[in-house]
């Protein structure tokens, strides 16, 4: 029976020992598949970067050559720009050489004249030497007569030499007036952008902004005209407009949304409201800053539209901000030459102000700022000075001269304008206004740097199919009369919308 038992406990031995190496087995194989699928697996991730790599060196590419392109274009334009300058600089020296011979003849004539006048004299003294038999009164009154004419040529010539003096010293002064000017007002400038940013809480808003189908994003761009980018930065979106005001209303109500929480067409609409009235408001307030900085007291009106000039922009440079800038220069200036310093402060903070309506009246800015200014109770004088400052009439008054003189110090010193900028500025401008002279259109505004336009249509006036046309229409119209580099998209919109209240 002990056998028995022995022999049963050796065979559970065995078969333990078979199960074992069986189990030995069976794992070796499995870790053999998991390293051949961990191979599979890396071998596919190396190609998937490699190919990523690629992707991105190909964008780099791209980039660079687009980057190349465009430099080789700045060239070609500074490369004319200096042509016409040489250009300009041949026609200036041909015209001052044709004046040196000119003078160079008239010096000659001048020589001959002195000599014909010397032998002239020469001879009337012979002859008077002839005549020795004049009587006394006689012979006086030609001597007198002789005198006189020297004395007229003498005194001739030292008034000549005086008021030469006088302009030297005068151009002198003015110099020394200006440079002086300047240097006590040395402001810095900051270019103006044509991009702003707006954090998010969360990556969540992103979806939300754009809303089902792109609905709240595409309802977001039509109220506001401005171009909304959501890309991979994180929490944050990019609102990007060549206007600044259409771009700040954007802003706040973009904010008011995320504070809110709550992203839908009816809300969007309401927010954008709100934030147009908002600004307006922060308008007013600006204006009024600007002029208590100055201690000029404004008529309202005119205070608000001082205030329009915050969101203003010329050659790039900020239009408050320059008229700013003319009013402390012109005080400087009238201080110096003394002069009203309080009316040249005034007509240098207002001589830009028909800027910031010259968007809704056709003609050039100084005599609809010279209108305005005299609609709202200012001087004859200051009124004069907004509407010559630019030569559009003429100059009559010492006033005119220094509010001229001060705008060409704050817009000519470097750094303070960009040419560029006020060009592409310009085109945008010319491309909503070509845009808005079809009867049929609503509001238009140009997105991507004006590579697109967003054409809103009234829905009464124009069917879906006049809108096609509409869109054909405006585009031949566009490469009539608009210079571009590239092509423009031209989107016509046609919505129409119904609201009705449940009580």
């Amino acid at each position: 029976m002990i056998i028995g038992y022995i022999g049963s406990g050796m065979a559970l031995i065995a078969a333990i020992a078979i199960g074992y190496m069986v189990g030995s087995i069976n794992r070796s194989k499995r870790v053999e598949k998991l390293l051949a699928a961990a191979q599979e697996r890396a071998e596919q991730l190396k190609n998937e970067k490699l190919l990523e790599a690629r992707q991105r060196i190909q964008e780099l590419r791209e980039q660079q050559e687009a980057r190349g392109k465009r430099r080789d274009e700045e060239l070609v334009r500074m490369e004319e720009r200096i042509l016409r300058k040489e250009d300009r600089l041949g026609k200036k020296s041909n015209y001052l050489e044709k004046i040196e011979d000119s003078l160079r003849q008239d010096e000659e004539e001048l020589e001959q004249l002195k000599k014909i006048g010397a032998k002239l004299l020469s001879e009337e003294k012979a002859q008077l030497e002839a005549t020795a038999n004049w009587s006394q009164d006689k012979a006086r009154a030609h001597l007198l007569k002789l005198v006189e004419a020297e004395s007229q040529r003498f005194f001739s010539l030292k008034v000549k030499e005086i008021e030469e003096r006088s302009k030297q010293e005068a151009k002198q002064r003015a110099a020394k007036i200006i440079a002086t000017a300047v240097q006590r007002y040395a402001a810095e400038y900051i270019e103006e952008n044509a991009v702003r940013s707006v954090p998010l809480p969360s990556e969540d808003f992103k979806g939300r902004i754009i809303g089902r189908e792109g609905r709240n994003i595409k309802t977001f761009e039509a109220l506001t005209g401005v171009e909304l980018l959501i890309d991979d930065t994180p929490e944050m979106v990019i609102l990007s407009s060549f206007h600044p005001l259409r771009r700040e209303t954007a802003r706040i109500a973009l904010v008011r949304l995320i504070e809110d929480g709550r992203i839908h067409p009816a809300q969007i609409e309401e927010k954008v409201q709100r934030a147009k009235a908002q600004l307006a408001e922060h308008v007013r307030d600006e204006g009024k800053k600007a002029a208590f900085d100055l201690g000029i007291d404004l008529h309202p009106e005119l205070a608000a539209l001082l205030g329009r000039l915050q969101y203003r922009t010329s050659y790039g440079q900020n239009q408050l901000s320059h008229s700013l800038e003319v009013s402390w220069i012109a005080k400087m200036i009238a201080d110096e030459l003394g002069l009203d310093a309080s009316s040249a402060k005034r007509a240098g903070l207002l001589h830009d102000i028909g800027k910031a309506v010259d968007h809704d009246v056709d003609g050039p800015h100084a005599p609809i700022g010279a209108d305005l200014a005299r609609r709202y109770g200012e001087s004859k004088e200051v009124v004069h000075a907004i509407a010559a400052h630019h030569e559009d009439i003429e100059i009559s008054g010492v006033l005119d001269v220094i509010i001229q003189a001060a705008d060409t110090l704050s817009a000519a010193r470097p750094g303070a304008r960009k040419e560029s900028f006020d060009r592409y500025i310009e085109r945008l401008h010319e491309l909503e206004r070509i845009c808005q002279s079809f009867p049929a259109v609503q509001a238009a505004y140009a997105l991507q740097a004006g590579r697109q336009v967003r054409i809103m249509v009234q829905p009464e006036r124009a069917s879906d199919e006049v809108a096609a046309k509409l869109a054909y229409d405006i585009a031949r119209t566009i490469e009539e009369e608009l210079n571009y580099p590239g092509e423009i998209k031209v989107n016509v919109v046609r919505q129409t919308q119904f609201t009705e209240n449940a009580r």
